[in-house]
């Protein structure tokens, strides 16, 4: 399109003569534009968008085309300050005593109302944006983020105090309005990873906070100072002391009488599925939401842009070494690209361009593990199985830093196929076609992020029907959600306790609980046909951007029982199964003055029904609760709701599905 515009020289290059009129004006172009060189302005030209009042905007990312910002990164990630390690609570006698100062803490924080929690949360925002660098700063020195890396982290969390206490608050709201009677939970402990150790941390405790709840954070060791950093911005932002509290504590039965402590009445946790069984072993009653493992695909068939799809591989793959939950772990490639050598080519040559450095430098990509590689990250990093051999080879650089490695030649059902290592490696499996390949994108346990790169809408819409992912990305790369446009969370093992998506509209009301009451069905039917219609039945996408689409869908869960028994409130099971119909969700029935829990423990033991929930009605034993959860089946304790916003969201599973909808730079009509 350049190439054949009226004013290039390429254009006129055919016909053109000395003395032409096409001679005569390429002539006073050219004169034109040496003259005018001198008069270029130099000053940058990218600004954020406008901010609307009363409307969510995300915050945008620092421009590093702008001086001032590179000079304030380059002096964050260089010259850190300082910062005292927290002091550590070392007995079970102190973890009780912070929970009782929370749960003291809590009805005073709620009995502020909404409109004043909105406020504060505003004003803690306000706090984040202008404390960015210091934040970037921790971040860099404790857990060796780089830059562009840490950058990102702060504008998450600022948006997640904007959008949880605005349409997040919103949605409580509406529940209310459609007649629930809600209440936050009490006192919430927020479980914190190392790998995103500021963002993560922010959403779990600004979701709490916005509800009414008090909270406790407590980050693993390897962040401990980023954690205390945002609990003291919580403060200087307008929360009271004692309602967010920074907790440092040993892993071993003080970090457990935390988590188990009975007057913590939720536990937020971003971790290893092995950590939310370990949790719920020491409490099996916990009200535990968890974003937990994955091992995550991008789908590349021979209808995809080549250029693009091999660079937002190997962005996927490697961005912050890897390191990533949502990370590109495998590329499922169809045959006939595989085969081709100038893919592979291609392939290792972009792995190897990644700059590989510490975070002191700004033009580092990948930066270092966050300590000694595990005994799983070790095997991917240096042992090869069957068939499989190394296009580019990792290599150990010192402090903890690895160049990136490609394996090809993963087989089916192997052990990297299936295995988290959560680390700079990256898998490439061959696929005989887009069917062959969404089977093998779906044959792992988890289902969090996936991606497939195809300009065939045909493939498009035939991977949206089978891939089993929590965030699906379509032409881009699959880390990175942003709150509002990619609410995040999974399916399969990769999410634990019946919740929402993180930075979705309904997170903030899975952070407040109903009483079992008596439910009127016919009001009942009334808003569950009426949110069925509105929210659930058709994709939503908020956002509005012309360059990406964002979509939130609603898939129906393959297979929810029913537990109820005479102490179900009057009304409930009814209308807990009208929810079901409209959401298109299989159910079974188990009424407990009829079917024993001992006999319903055997019937799950036996399996023979896909079930992936338990809707429980009643009051349930802990063996009941243990073996469901050792079967894969997540028990939902929430009391059944008159309001439809409310109730139809336990019958579904979510689905992000976020689109390029340009090609470079020219957006589809």
């Amino acid at each position: 399109d350049e190439n054949t515009a009226p004013e290039n020289f390429l254009r006129a290059l055919f016909t053109i003569t000395p003395g032409s009129p096409e001679f005569a004006e390429q002539a006073e172009r050219f004169r034109q534009a040496v003259a005018g060189m001198h008069k270029i302005s130099t000053a940058r030209r990218r600004y954020p968008a406008p901010r609307h009042d009363h409307v969510f905007t995300n915050e945008p990312d620092s421009d590093p085309t702008d001086a001032d910002v590179r000079e304030h990164l380059g002096s964050a990630v260089r010259t850190p300050s300082v910062r005292a390690e927290p002091k550590l609570v070392e007995s079970v006698e102190g973890i009780d005593e912070i929970v009782s100062t929370a749960s003291a803490a809590q009805p005073k924080w709620f009995a502020l109302g909404a409109s004043k929690r909105r406020r504060i949360l505003a004003e803690v925002a306000d706090v984040l944006r202008r404390e960015r660098f210091d934040t970037i700063e921790v971040m860099a020195d404790e857990a060796v983020k780089v830059a562009r890396e840490g950058d990102p982290e702060v504008s998450e969390a600022i948006d997640f105090a904007e959008y949880y206490s605005s349409v997040g608050l919103d949605v409580v709201g509406q529940q209310q309005r459609e007649g629930a009677v809600l209440l936050p939970r009490g006192v919430v402990v927020v479980a914190s990873p190392w790998n995103f150790p500021y963002a993560i941390p922010a959403g779990g405790v600004l979701a709490a906070l916005a509800a009414g709840n008090a909270v406790i954070l407590k980050p693993p060791p390897e962040a401990r100072r980023t954690a205390q950093h945002l609990v003291e911005q919580l403060h200087r932002g307008g929360v009271p002391d004692d309602v967010v509290q920074f907790v440092g504590c040993p892993d071993n039965e003080v970090g457990q009488r935390l988590i188990s402590h009975p007057d913590v009445n939720g536990v937020v946790l971003t971790g290893a599925y092995e950590t939310a069984e370990l949790f719920r072993s020491w409490k099996p009653e916990m009200h535990l939401l968890a974003e937990t493992s994955g091992k995550n695909a991008i789908v590349i068939t021979q209808a995809a842009d080549l250029d693009l799809a091999i660079r937002d591989l190997v962005r996927s793959a490697f961005g912050h070494a890897g390191q990533k939950c949502s990370a590109a772990s495998l590329a499922v490639v169809e045959a006939a690209l595989y085969d081709n050598p100038s893919f592979m080519e291609r392939l290792a040559d972009a792995a190897r361009s990644l700059i590989v450095g510490p975070p002191s430098d700004l033009g580092s990509v990948v930066g270092p593990l966050i300590g000694e590689p595990s005994a799983k990250l070790q095997r991917g990093l240096t042992q090869l199985d069957s068939g499989e051999r190394w296009l580019v080879e990792p290599r150990p650089l010192g402090a903890n830093l690895w160049s990136p490695g490609v394996r090809v030649g993963v087989q089916d059902g192997s052990w990297f196929h299936v295995t988290e290592c959560f680390g700079p490696v990256l898998g490439v499996i061959r696929a005989d076609d887009l069917d062959h390949a969404i089977k093998l994108q779906n044959g792992t346990p988890y289902g969090l992020t996936g991606g497939i790169h195809s300009l065939d809408e045909a493939e498009v819409d035939r991977w949206l029907e089978g891939v089993q992912v929590g965030n699906a990305y379509i032409n881009r790369g699959i880390t990175g959600a942003i709150v509002q446009r990619q609410p995040f969370g999974g399916w399969k093992r990769s999410s634990v306790g019946c919740g929402p998506k993180a930075g979705g509209p309904d997170y903030v009301a899975e952070m407040v609980t109903g009483r079992p009451s008596p439910v009127d069905r016919e009001i009942a039917e009334r808003s569950y046909a009426d949110a069925w219609t509105r929210w659930f039945s058709a994709c939503h996408d908020p956002t509005g951007l012309a360059s990406e689409s964002n979509e939130l869908r609603y898939r129906p869960l393959d297979g929810v029982l029913v537990r109820a028994g005479p102490d179900t409130p009057h009304g409930a099971l009814a209308a807990a199964q009208r929810a079901a119909e409209l959401c298109g969700t299989n159910q079974l029935v188990s009424d407990a003055s009829i079917e024993s829990e001992s006999a319903l423990i055997e019937r799950v033991k036996r399996g023979g029904h896909k079930i992936e929930r338990m809707r429980l009605l009643t009051t349930a034993g802990d063996e009941l609760r243990t073996t469901c959860f050792a079967h894969g089946i997540e028990i939902d304790s929430e009391p059944v709701s008159i309001s439809g916003r409310r109730e139809l969201r336990r019958w579904v599973r979510e689905q992000a599905i976020s689109r390029t909808t340009h090609r470079h730079g020219r957006v589809a009509a």
